[in-house]
């Protein structure tokens, strides 16, 4: 609790227990109002303050102003007659009860969201060309500098492992608990919590430009982006306010003045007091401060299981989503390839996979890393030779006195192979050994282990249309398509193909909004170009983190419909407090326009309602664990 709420908490039970008392206090007239006039102004003078500020100001019509005349007038009332001014201090009272819940409630959203902004580093420790070290502002480190970081430290910029191994704890950008395991080569990003050994990093990029800086910027803008609910209330709001006050105006002069000229009685203390409580019903606190805090609480929440929002208009519109589009290759699948069959002809598996591998050694392509990593031993000098790499199509290099081709099937034909006629999906790399054909190796990047599961989530969540986008040939895509459940799949697509594919189904939809997920390094035009942009396992993607309006910090496509999920439930709580919020309101001004209700329904329906819909939207804080 802060020493703000401390001071507020101080004050209410002050004016309450004064109030307490004064019912016990047999004092009529003047000294019955001085009385009473202490716990009223003790309680309520912030507002009062607040009112008379908006009014020089020219910022008439807000919940200060309503709270300050009805309770103004309720005191006097009090005065000229009944001698009763429970129900004016108790209004303001209750009111500031109301207002210290919210500001709790707020502290605890902020303070979620803290956890999260912990990920800021407090030093970096810079290590010299003399070998000293020495800790200094994150911002001063350039690019290129050692840095070490110990055992149980933060990682405060990104960079390259050139010494040490380690488990990094990336459960704050992530939110997996599972630990990283980093060695020399590998890259880091910061943000991470160093847990076993000591890494010596090379900085790549400023603090500025760094995954960490980019994550903090992006949560703490986040709120600047306001969703259509928020704009409605604010819009709803400065047309409501004064609307109320000249139905309560009217309702206090109206009536009377009509029972006069029909010659009753008009009755002025009793439709004033109508009017009075007509205002305090009639403000409208719950809605205003209840919506931004279902929105803020959310984004907080999806951001600690590292799902990073943009804005809560992004929010909003990914719970509307009905068709999700995706990326292949480093979404659906790993985007990493592997060995999926051997298939020799006349020699052992093991033997056409060292062949095959030997010779790709020397070439830096996907496919060659992953030969060798298939076979797993290690390349002797002297054992492969005259290597000739043609892009494109294959390899050509004496393999222990022998000359081993290795590529497609325009290579096989270049070197006066013949090769049968295969449909295995994936990249098939066919090899001869002088001059004589000894089989294939079948190359496929492999399926992320819940991209399925992820399908069928979103499924789950009413998406009607699934769509995948490749590079790859029809045969690839639709394996891939089938395996995981995407509906419809398009293939030998160029990056400027997926904007215009995007841009077809845009056209095409009725209602909804449309989401493209994509791995977030070349998917950065179509990002931009859909609905919702979401850039997956973009952790320290720069072209991710500009283009996406929701950044995925990791490469779990379960995350996609936790996201959503967040989403959705999120905007279930905005129109519940609407709908609840709205619907008392005008329930209770029916009842003290008609007389059924007094200045006590008032304060249920002004603080209590308040109260419940503050309630109600905190429990959006606990979506990032539920999502």
């Amino acid at each position: 609790m802060t020493k703000k709420q401390k001071k507020m908490l101080l004050r209410i039970l002050l004016s309450a227990a004064l109030m307490a008392g004064l019912l016990f206090v047999p004092v009529q007239g003047w000294l019955r109002f001085a009385l009473w006039l202490v716990p009223y102004l003790l309680i309520g003078w912030d507002i009062l303050y607040d009112a008379v500020r908006g009014i020089i100001s020219g910022q008439v019509f807000d919940e200060n102003f309503l709270m300050a005349v009805a309770t103004v007038g309720a005191m006097a009332l009090g005065l000229s007659g009944s001698g009763d001014y429970t129900e004016a201090v108790a209004v303001m009272l209750f009111y500031q009860v109301g207002e210290w819940f919210q500001s709790c409630a707020v502290g605890k959203s902020r303070r979620s969201i803290g956890a999260l902004m912990d990920i800021r580093p407090d030093f970096a420790r810079v290590e010299g060309e003399d070998g000293v070290q020495e800790e200094c502002d994150p911002d001063e480190v350039a690019v290129g500098s050692i840095i070490v970081v110990r055992p149980g430290e933060r990682v405060p910029l990104d960079g390259v492992v050139v010494d040490g191994v380690s488990d990094l704890d990336t459960a704050a950008l992530t939110g997996e608990s599972l630990p990283r395991n980093v060695g020399e080569g590998d890259s880091v990003v910061s943000g991470c919590i160093n847990m076993t050994g000591q890494l010596r990093l090379r900085t790549t990029k400023v603090y500025g430009e760094s995954t960490v800086a980019r994550i903090l910027d992006l949560v703490e803008n986040a709120g600047s982006r306001k969703a259509k609910a928020e704009k409605f209330i604010t819009r709803f709001a400065r047309v409501y306010t004064p609307a109320v006050c000249a139905a309560a105006l009217a309702l206090a002069v109206v009536p009377p003045v009509a029972a006069l000229l029909s010659g009753g009685a008009p009755l002025w203390s009793v439709w004033l007091y109508r009017a009075l409580t007509f205002l305090v019903i009639s403000c409208p606190c719950a809605l205003v401060i209840s919506i931004p805090l279902t929105f803020f609480a959310a984004i907080g929440g999806a951001s600690r299981c590292g799902v990073l929002v943009k804005g809560s208009n992004y929010l909003e519109a990914l719970a509307k989503a009905d068709c999700v589009v995706f990326d292949k290759t480093g979404t659906l699948t790993r985007g990493t390839f592997e060995v999926t069959e051997v298939c020799p002809v006349g020699m052992e598996k093991e033997d056409l996979l060292a062949l095959t591998a030997l010779a790709e050694s020397a070439s830096t392509h996907p496919i060659s890393r992953s030969l060798l990593r298939a076979w797993g031993g290690a390349v002797e000098p002297g054992r492969v030779e005259d290597i000739r790499e043609v892009g494109g199509h294959g390899v050509r290099a004496l393999v222990d006195g022998r000359t081993v081709a290795a590529g497609n099937e325009r290579w096989m034909a270049a070197q006066g192979v013949t090769c049968p006629a295969c449909d295995a999906v994936g990249t098939v790399v066919h090899t001869a050994v002088d001059g004589r054909y000894v089989g294939y190796i079948v190359i496929a990047d492999a399926l992320k282990p819940r991209s399925a599961e992820a399908i069928a989530a979103l499924r789950a969540l009413g998406v009607k249309r699934t769509v995948m986008l490749t590079g790859d040939n029809e045969t690839v895509a639709a394996a891939v398509a089938q395996a995981v459940g995407v509906e419809e799949f398009r293939a030998r697509l160029l990056p400027e193909d997926k904007v215009s594919a995007v841009e077809e189904l845009l056209l095409g939809r009725q209602g909804g909004t449309l989401v493209f997920v994509g791995d977030g390094v070349n998917d950065a035009p179509v990002l931009s170009r859909a609905d919702i942009g979401i850039a997956m396992g973009a952790m320290g993607s720069d072209a991710a983190i500009e283009a996406a309006d929701v950044v995925l910090m990791d490469d779990d496509p379960m995350k996609i419909a936790g996201a959503m999920g967040i989403a959705r439930k999120c905007l279930a709580i905005v129109h519940q407090n609407i709908v609840f919020a709205l619907g008392i309101k005008l329930l209770c001004l029916l009842l003290v326009a008609l007389g059924y209700a007094d200045m006590w329904l008032g304060i249920f329906a002004d603080v209590g309602v308040m109260v419940l819909a503050v309630l109600n939207a905190m429990r959006a804080l606990r979506l990032g664990k539920e999502g």
